[in-house]
């Protein structure tokens, strides 16, 4: 019989083929990694350790989730995930078995080991300087676990995507996962700290207290915070370090890819958003991770909070008005206590004064939605800026050919046009549609660009030439259709 307390004490936990082990967060199949996200190896963790024992769903997620809304169905997904890289069920085997009405037991024999050998070395106490995390991260469990899977093997990978996403909310949460596996530690350098006229080698030192000759000597994960508005003097650091310190692996994060040699680009997409059809029940609804993540702040700041079947419709929209961006989400959701799902629901039509007030212990371009979008609209060059604020009478996806009808003049030709266009994109602040023909703005983005194409005084002139495109285009099309 498997004793719980010798389990927990053991540093690997064997059983079948398979290796679990517990400070690595990584279980081998004699020298072949399994592949398997963040949650799916807590799950595992929790029913290993308690092997022979029934372990309730609400126990189960009670244990996984500490602090978050999460329903059945999440556990059942992840279950299903870990029969499949297990095999269970596959020549007879079975490892974890459904208890009718009572829960999950791993029924497979366990055997504990706190002496045998690990793939890593043992390690000292983790060294780092990782904020503390005050809130679960939603939504994220697969990205995660994959950045966890492919930095150990990788030099430079870079989380790119538009302000708000949650790029180093994603990247700290990796970090935090990889903490036993660097011998000398993990360490956080925010870039948005200092501006051009900082040397940026010097802020890195001085962050890690440390001279450039024993940095190149450390095995050590290096978390690049923010490096856009510096992506030229990040770009000349990065292969600097890369050439002289083989030992280091750097994590950064930027809204466009660095296009440095050896990095890989992981494009971190919104939460999943409910389509206005996937309305039919609560536990549907809180299938989608813009959802989880709504009502879980929601139950942060309202005790007792609770997803009504009536108030679906409102906050499936907010969700879907808020594009699906965590920040955006976090601060709409902050003012449930005051105006409740009807009043937040409303506040979305007065732009974006709803999402201007939030987290005042945040770092300032994380404290509302408006300041992050100002952070990425100061670092925009002149010509983008012009661009991307005139680029907001477009409610629906554009085509190219669109932008230089609307927008073209002897100051932006086409040629210029197309330039900035593929800018905008490569800096997240334009999304390209499946084909890559047409582009869409997030609506954020858009009103936010939209409240400052007002204060130009441009905003009629450009809804005029939108008008007139649109008109024409009607016309073409309906002489094409008579033919």
């Amino acid at each position: 019989m498997n004793s719980v307390l010798d389990l927990n004490s053991a540093s690997v936990l064997h059983f079948g083929p398979y290796a679990f082990h517990l400070r690595q967060r990584l279980i081998l199949d004699g020298d072949r990694q399994l592949r398997m996200g963040g949650r799916a190896l807590d799950i595992l963790q929790v029913l290993v350790e308690r092997a022979g024992r029934v372990v309730s769903k609400e126990q189960l997620i009670a244990l996984v989730w500490p602090a978050s809304v999460v329903e059945e169905i999440n556990l059942r997904v992840h279950i299903a995930a870990l029969r499949r890289a297990l095999g269970d069920g596959e020549n007879g085997q079975r490892y974890i078995v459904n208890v009718p009405q009572r829960g999950y037991s791993f029924v497979a024999p366990v055997r504990g080991d706190s002496t045998a050998q690990v793939v890593f070395e043992t390690l000292q106490t983790p060294q780092h300087n990782l904020p503390a995390r005050l809130t679960p991260v939603t939504g994220r469990d697969s990205l995660v676990g994959s950045l966890v899977r492919q930095l150990p093997l990788s030099r430079l990978m870079t989380v790119t995507g538009p302000g708000g996403v949650g790029k180093s909310t994603v990247a700290l949460r990796a970090a935090e996962l990889l903490l036993q596996h660097f011998r000398d530690g993990v360490w956080q350098v925010d870039f948005s700290l200092i501006d051009e006229s900082t040397p940026i080698l010097d802020h890195l030192l001085q962050t890690l207290d440390t001279n450039l000759a024993t940095l190149t000597t450390r095995h050590a994960l290096l978390v690049l915070d923010n490096c856009d508005h510096l992506r030229e003097p990040c770009r000349h650091l990065l292969e600097k370090l890369l050439d002289a310190a083989p030992r280091l692996s750097i994590l950064a994060t930027s809204r466009e890819p660095l296009r440095v040699g050896l990095e890989t680009v992981q494009q971190l997409p919104p939460l999943t958003i409910p389509k206005a059809s996937a309305l039919n029940s609560v536990a549907e609804a809180m299938g989608y991770s813009a959802v989880q993540l709504f009502v879980s702040r929601a139950r942060a700041r309202q005790q007792g909070f609770k997803l009504r079947e009536q108030d679906l419709r409102a906050v499936c929209d907010i969700c879907r008005r808020l594009d699906g961006l965590p920040l955006a989400i976090e601060l709409a959701a902050a003012q449930i206590d005051a105006l409740a799902i009807i009043g937040v629901h409303a506040q979305l039509d007065n732009g974006l004064q709803l999402l201007s007030h939030g987290r005042r212990t945040a770092v300032p371009r994380h404290q509302s939605m408006t300041a992050a979008l100002e952070w990425s609209y100061r670092h925009l060059s002149h010509q983008e800026q012009q661009v991307l604020r005139r680029l907001s009478v477009f409610q629906m996806a554009f085509s190219l050919k669109a932008v230089i009808d609307v927008l073209g003049c002897e100051l932006l030709p086409a040629s210029v046009l197309a330039a900035v266009i593929e800018r905008l994109t490569a800096k997240s602040l334009l999304g390209v549609e499946r084909g890559g023909e047409r582009y869409r703005m997030l609506n954020t983005i858009r009103r936010f660009a939209r409240e400052l194409l007002e204060q130009t005084g441009e905003s009629k002139e450009f809804e005029r030439r939108h008008a007139r495109y649109i008109a024409h285009t009607r016309r073409a099309s309906d002489v094409q259709l008579a033919v």
